[in-house]
């Protein structure tokens, strides 16, 4: 691979391999798989100061809602540049290990429906509109890409440290 984790955007994309992303959007196989996770499953780390699965989840679900975001917003022309956002700030101030793992789910899948709402919405133009967040200046598709790029990653995650 051409990029890494720390490049960002670039490597979400890069992750997706030619994949259509609009496919990723709609498959349910990592909803199926996160939702073969136990409660107990869900609330478990891997190493002390790591993400619970749980956590995990609501981080793709925020993640999620800040790029289809951003992507509405050049999708409208608004050409205002995005300020990146904490991650760890974000799971820290949240509730999601309070939470049953089948709400956080529900979660994703209300916000996944929505981000398919949207993507239904735009036209060829508006997909080629760019627009910048944090320091990259991307295309409204490229920031779908991106979005979904990120669940991907974090499934693989989730098969390789937490569910192997």
């Amino acid at each position: 691979m051409q990029y890494s984790i720390n490049d960002g955007f670039p490597y979400y994309i890069e992750l997706l391999g030619g994949k259509d992303y609009y496919q990723l959007f709609t498959s349910k196989e990592n909803i199926n798989l996160l939702r073969s996770v136990t409660e107990e499953k869900a609330a478990w780390r891997y190493a002390p100061g790591k993400w619970s699965i749980k956590q995990i989840i609501g981080h793709i679900t925020d993640h999620e809602r800040i790029m289809t975001y951003r992507a509405l917003r050049f999708s409208r022309k608004d050409q205002t540049a995005l300020p990146g956002y904490d991650q760890n700030t974000f799971v820290d101030n949240s509730r999601f290990d309070e939470l049953p793992v089948s709400q956080l789910i529900t979660d994703l899948e209300n916000v996944r429906n929505a981000s398919i709402s949207f993507i239904h919405s735009l036209s060829k133009e508006q997909l080629a509109l760019t627009g910048t967040a944090w320091k990259y200046e991307l295309t409204v598709e490229e920031f779908l890409k991106a979005t979904i790029g990120h669940e991907v990653h974090h499934i693989d995650m989730l098969k390789k440290k937490y569910l192997s």
